[in-house]
């Protein structure tokens, strides 16, 4: 279906004005633009949310790709750790 002609428009508002009468309409026409405003606005709102969303999974999936592609760096243990004995292992009980 193609957009409305002048006819079909012409149609719409005439019988809308015998529907609803002349003190209605304009009030009617207010509230829904007010409507179709806010639904706009929720619309754009929800676009940003979701593209902020989308970049930050993105960002996300970027850093995992990157540390993928970096070799992992062995953690060399510290020179105290080897000297270091677990506690209670060699001790000996006095009898």
């Amino acid at each position: 279906m193609g957009p409305l002609g002048w006819q079909e428009t012409v149609f719409i508002f005439v019988l809308a004005l015998v529907i609803f009468g002349p003190k209605k309409l304009p009030e009617l026409g207010r509230s829904l633009g007010r409507g179709l405003a806010e639904f706009k606005r929720a619309s754009e709102e929800l676009k940003e949310g979701l593209a902020v969303e989308l970049s930050a999974e993105e960002d996300k999936a970027a850093a995992v790709a990157h540390e993928e592609r970096q070799p992992a760096k062995a953690e060399a243990p510290s020179p105290g750790a080897a000297e270091e004995k677990p506690k209670g292992t060699d001790e000996t009980r006095n009898a």
